[in-house]
């Protein structure tokens, strides 16, 4: 049988994203990041080609550990400046149907009960549409400028990340039965008293006893999204995620990993198909190979090998200009993303990489593979890591915006759909419904979120 494959663009508020210095490129809108019909454009052209979601991905601080200050990021525009990533998620959905949105935001900078309210509002503004994508942040700039004298310890973060998911689950799926707003009119009820209940959570980091401030909305949480690849983020990843993104430089690699998750959310009570991962995988096409290799090096022109260094400090926490750029880099622990340093050390095994060599890398497409070719090769490549990695679908950055994503529909596509491995319509209305078929709206039975709902009118617990 024919496996889908889910496609998710990959952007930011910001210049470059993924591409340090390609927002040089004449073709090149990315500095547009802060113009709404940027997004509005962008989301209609996403769902023309049936993708699942627009994945907005997001950072609270600046890259500043390569060479020991912000300038390299200020300079090169990596990921600085940058807007609010959920601002035009409402007008993006207002031009679109069914187009998903995937948007970051950290919950170590957060109050529960106050993004519990947000993210539900997101989710009736989109009717259903929205996701989240958990992350405990790896900035120590952030850090510093947001209350903290250093980042909470790597594995403690997660501890508070698994209390605030309890606390949001409560307040998201606990609070308000499906039936609690009545707008009875002629008895001059809005909402029955006895159909709201408070969470009453009392616990190591919250303290949380009221009633959520929001009716239930379609999906009442949102799709969890995440890409936590250190053992204690899978470990967190296998508990919560209904989708997962995921980096690897080879799918040889990348699948002991996958497998690895699916067999711990088995082992969680869960369904190990039921999550989703997404590779992240940058396309540059034409209607030939030989037209792709020339675009490739036409946009390898332009990359700052220096940006990349940058971007990889920020991601790893090792300021790589101390070192020999020839010389092979080894596994270090970090506070920050130790799957940055992990892809070029430890999991990589056949291969020693040097900082010059991670700048290449990196220059087009950051941490994931970049794959040039006509739309067949590209489909090819698709199956293949599908295949041996057992991905559900790919994170599709861009070397240009939106012209990779503009090729990605006019000549992938198409291609896809002709092999029967991208379907020609949505499966539903909300972004749940894409993921898992018709009528699947609200949280799995087998997810841990489920375990708070009110809907019996028996309340959270």
């Amino acid at each position: 049988m024919t496996r889908r494959i889910h496609l998710n663009a990959f952007d930011m508020t910001c210049a470059g994203h993924q591409a340090p210095g390609l927002w040089r490129h004449p073709e090149d809108q990315s500095h547009r990041y802060r113009d709404l019909r940027y997004w509005t454009d962008l989301a209609q052209l996403l769902e023309r080609g049936g993708f699942t979601s627009l994945f907005i991905a997001d950072v609270l601080g600046l890259y500043d550990v390569f060479r020991g200050g912000p300038e390299p990021a200020l300079r090169d525009g990596i990921q600085v400046p940058v807007g609010e990533p959920t601002l035009a998620v409402p007008a993006m959905a207002a031009v679109t149907e069914h187009l998903g949105f995937g948007v970051t935001v950290s919950l170590t900078y957060e109050k529960p009960y106050a993004f519990a309210r947000r993210f539900a509002t997101l989710d009736h503004y989109t009717n259903g549409r929205i996701a989240w994508n958990v992350v405990t942040s790896y900035l120590e700039s952030a850090a510093r400028n947001l209350g903290l004298e250093h980042q909470v310890p790597h594995d403690e973060r997660y501890e508070v990340a698994e209390e605030f998911m309890d606390v949001v689950y409560k307040l998201w799926e606990g609070s308000w039965q499906d039936d609690a707003v009545v707008l009875d009119r002629a008895a001059g009820v809005y909402t029955d008293p006895a159909k709201v209940h408070p969470i009453e959570h009392h616990g190591r980091y919250f303290d949380v006893p009221g009633i959520a401030l929001t009716e239930p909305s379609p999906q009442r949480s949102p799709v969890i999204f995440q890409a936590g690849a250190s053992p204690r983020g899978r470990r967190f990843a296998a508990a919560h995620a209904e989708g997962i993104f995921v980096t690897a430089t080879r799918p040889e690699i990348l699948a002991k990993s996958i497998a690895a998750t699916r067999a711990a959310a088995e082992e969680l009570g869960r369904d190990p198909r039921s999550i989703k991962f997404f590779s992240l995988m940058t396309v540059i096409t034409a209607p030939t190979d030989e037209e792709a290799q020339a675009k490739y090096r036409d946009y390898a022109q332009y990359v700052s090998l220096e940006g990349a260094l940058t971007l990889y400090g920020g991601w790893s926490g090792l300021d790589l200009s101390t070192m020999d750029p020839d010389q092979p880099l080894r596994y270090a622990e970090t506070e920050a993303v130790r799957s940055a340093v992990e892809a070029f050390t430890t999991v990589d095994p056949d291969r020693d990489w040097t900082p010059r060599d991670i700048a290449h890398w990196i220059g087009i497409g950051g941490m994931g593979v970049v794959v040039v070719g006509s739309p067949a090769t590209v489909a090819d490549e698709m199956q293949r890591w599908v295949d041996v990695a057992d991905v559900d679908g790919f994170n599709l950055a861009y070397a240009i915006t939106p012209g990779s994503f503009e090729d990605l529909v006019e000549l992938v596509v198409p291609e896809l759909r002709r092999r029967g491995l991208l379907p020609p319509s949505y499966a539903g209305t909300t972004l749940r419904e894409e993921l898992y078929g018709p009528g699947q709206i609200q949280l799995r039975a087998d997810h841990p979120g489920s375990r708070y709902a009110a809907r019996s009118g028996v309340g959270a617990r």
